[in-house]
């Protein structure tokens, strides 16, 4: 067996796939009308249908789970971010680890939270 994807919830799927794709170059494979497969893994679920499957509210920035990608050149991914998103909300600025990690944290527009630190 192996893990095939992740998936998130978001409010509005076409800014999600927009923001994951300006960001991190995930590119669309297959949109299945309100559920969305990215590259690298990535499926993007749409709040409403999520909704009804589980029969629950859902409930951002939950701090339970984090997407985590690396990107050698960190400051330079973090001056994107701030072009991109000025509002951003950050969980943690640039900090660095005592095994010498860079790593940031914010939420996504949904409140799924996101890490990006230098490769270990």
């Amino acid at each position: 067996m192996k893990l095939k994807n992740v998936l998130i919830v978001v409010k509005d799927i076409e800014r999600s796939r927009q923001f994951y794709h300006d960001l991190f170059g995930l590119e669309l494979i297959l949109d299945n009308d309100g559920n969305m497969i990215l590259t690298e893994g990535l499926v993007l679920q749409e709040e409403k249908y999520w909704k009804e499957f589980l029969g629950k509210e859902i409930v951002p920035e939950n701090n339970s789970s984090e997407l985590y990608f690396e990107e050698s050149d960190i400051e330079g991914f973090i001056k994107k971010l701030e072009r991109y998103d000025p509002d951003v909300k950050y969980v943690n600025r640039l900090m660095t680890h005592s095994w010498g990690q860079k790593v940031i944290r914010f939420y996504d527009p949904d409140g799924n939270l996101i890490e990006v630190g230098t490769p270990v």
